[in-house]
């Protein structure tokens, strides 16, 4: 199998539960391993829609719809990542295997189904904890702890830059575990903790001694001190008590970062820690400090010890700023605008691999869409800026639009409806721009 094929079958997936048998996952082949993203991402949406029912007569506060589109954002960037770059993972996983493997499992055996299942979780834990516990990973992995909302749409809140550091921690089982088994359960790791990311769902009995549940994964997002650092698995709990890092929900937990970004841009909340990071490497002298900047705990600083990948100071309590949730309540009109505009971003990014266009200009798509998500972050910030690349958005739309329009993937009614919202909007936007300069002429 060549790097071309590998490729075409591994574009990154979300798979849903550990719901199938051992033969009906036992794929020989990688180009047998069905693209699940596009059969499950449907099925978010109508979970995360249903979870919103549920707080309601939970009386639980509704989830916000700018915390809820930034996370939607963060996992759309995932893909867009994808597109652009490809599964390198992937690729190196099966090469190792093609040329070093030692004891290559049996395809179709039901043991390595379990195997493949326990070795992924295992790993994953392994990975999930230095992603906490080196400041370098951790700058990728806090995109993901960002939201303080607690919701199903929190665990699409992912980042761009994670993939490069967390597929090192699977390869040794690239040794002896077939590729196509491989992504399967990477797959189904992945998707089981979708449903964990919750808080309609209370403590589950026994099953909270060995499986990772709300409950326990709460623990892990919360800010309190006694959640710092805690709870790392995947699906299976047993790791956190084998290694030391368990702690089960006593009290309310805040959710968020220590240093909590103040906007919704999600450029910023996708680097704004690899930035601190280069200004703090930079500012230091020797390599010996910088490389400790960059492998250390995020809470590091020098005089904390000779190993610092423990933090060695009692954790200060919850600040008034976590406890107080960032941003304002969105105005219903712009709930309802960037309602349709997010709706209609995310249908592009799922039809962009159907676009009939040469790769470049895939591309321009690609980075168009970024700015699309990119200024819905920045209207909900009340940016004095974000009417104006609005109107540019929306010029740039309307031109490409008729521009590309051999190729698109959009056709009848559908088509003449995106292109009459936009112009709508385009309209809307240009008079907001003219008010807005009025305001600022007057003053």
């Amino acid at each position: 199998m060549n790097s071309t094929a590998v490729l075409k079958v591994a574009k990154g997936f979300f798979p849903l539960f550990y719901l199938v048998s051992p033969s009906q996952s036992s794929f020989k082949h990688l180009s047998e391993v069905p693209d699940y993203v596009q059969q499950v991402v449907p099925y978010f949406f109508v979970l995360i829609a249903l979870e919103a029912v549920v707080r309601w007569f939970q009386d639980k506060p509704l989830p916000r719809v700018n915390d809820s589109i930034s996370s939607l954002t963060a996992g759309t960037f995932l893909m867009f990542g994808r597109a652009i770059i490809g599964t390198f993972e992937i690729v190196i996983y099966a090469w190792i295997y093609e040329n070093f493997y030692f004891y290559p499992l049996p395809w179709d055996s039901a043991a390595t189904w379990w195997i493949a299942m326990i070795l992924i979780d295992f790993f994953y834990y392994w990975f999930h904890r230095m992603a906490h516990e080196i400041n370098l990973f951790w700058a990728a992995h806090q995109v993901h702890h960002s939201s303080q909302d607690y919701t199903l749409s929190t665990a699409l809140r992912q980042s761009v830059m994670q993939r490069f550091s967390s597929w090192m921690f699977y390869l040794p089982m690239a040794f002896f575990m077939p590729p196509a088994m491989y992504v399967v359960h990477k797959q189904f790791n992945l998707l089981y903790q979708f449903w964990i990311h919750t808080e309609v769902v209370n403590k589950l009995g026994p099953l909270e001694w060995f499986l990772n549940t709300p409950s326990h994964h709460r623990v892990h997002h919360g800010t309190n001190p006694y959640c710092i650092d805690k709870n790392y698995a995947g699906v299976l709990i047993i790791w956190d008590r084998m290694f030391g890092t368990f702690a089960e929900e006593k009290e309310k937990v805040y959710y968020g970062l220590m240093h909590q970004p103040k906007t919704w841009n999600p450029i910023y909340a996708q680097f704004f820690v690899f930035a601190h990071i280069i200004r703090r490497v930079w500012s230091h002298k020797g390599i010996t400090e910088k490389l400790r900047f960059l492998f250390y705990s995020p809470s590091w600083t020098p005089g904390h010890g000779r190993m610092g990948f423990v933090y060695s100071e009692p954790y200060p309590p919850v600040s008034a700023h976590l406890k107080s949730r960032f941003g304002k309540p969105t105005s219903w009109w712009l709930t309802v605008y960037t309602g349709i505009q997010f709706t209609t971003a995310v249908y592009l990014s799922l039809e962009l691999d159907k676009l009939k266009a040469p790769y470049f200009v895939s591309l321009l798509v690609i980075f168009y869409l970024i700015l699309y998500f990119t200024n819905i972050g920045l209207l909900f910030d009340l940016n004095p800026m974000s009417a104006k690349i609005e109107v540019l958005r929306l010029i740039i739309l309307l031109a490409v639009d008729y521009a590309l329009t051999p190729h698109t993937v959009i056709t009848g009614m559908l088509l003449h409806f995106t292109r009459a919202v936009s112009v709508f909007s385009l309209v809307l936007w240009l008079l907001i721009t003219f008010k807005q300069t009025a305001n600022k002429t007057e003053q």
